[in-house]
């Protein structure tokens, strides 16, 4: 049995390795780029309110890796019911391959609109987002997001939200 189990482990090694030499932390010598998206805002709306599922924009300026790895971000993000987001925060890439696997957070201004209710005018957004990148360096994805202010205040029920985000890069 241990037998076994040293070759499965030697195996499993042996075939992780090609994988973990496609695998790269970061995008350095990508230009800026923009980044359009939209979808759905407050997917798991709160029932002490009578908030309902919103669409969502948002346009974030992404300023490429110029700490390390880490890539600063601004943004902006409106809801049909006429919450407003304004933000700044940092993620960091991911690379496998053409995949490009982005954890992020940010945090920022809120002015509730007619969705639930968040709490507090300063919010934090935390998620992850997974594009496709094309050769041309454009970027198409999908994100994951939560959004809420982390207990500061008494109110906290916190949303969730899901977006079609498309990148360019901008090339001065």
């Amino acid at each position: 049995m241990r037998t076994l189990l040293a070759v499965a482990a030697i195996i499993a090694a042996l075939a992780a390795r090609p994988a973990a030499a496609q695998l790269s932390l970061g995008s350095p010598g990508e230009p800026p780029r923009l980044e359009l998206g939209g979808g759905v805002y407050d997917i798991t709306p709160s029932t002490r309110k009578n908030a309902g599922v919103q669409g969502d924009l948002l346009g974030e300026y992404h300023f490429g890796d110029v700490l390390w790895i880490f890539s600063p971000f601004v943004g902006a993000q409106v809801t049909t019911g006429g919450g407003t987001y304004a933000y700044f925060g940092f993620g960091f890439d991911v690379n496998y391959g053409p995949w490009v696997l982005t954890p992020n957070a940010a945090a920022g201004f809120y002015q509730p609109g007619g969705g639930t209710p968040l709490g507090s005018w300063w919010e934090y957004k935390t998620g992850v987002e997974l594009d496709y990148k094309f050769v041309d360096l454009t970027r198409l994805g999908i994100a994951i997001h939560h959004m809420s202010n982390a207990g500061i205040t008494r109110i906290n029920p916190g949303e969730q939200e899901i977006e079609v985000v498309y990148s360019i890069p901008l090339r001065w």
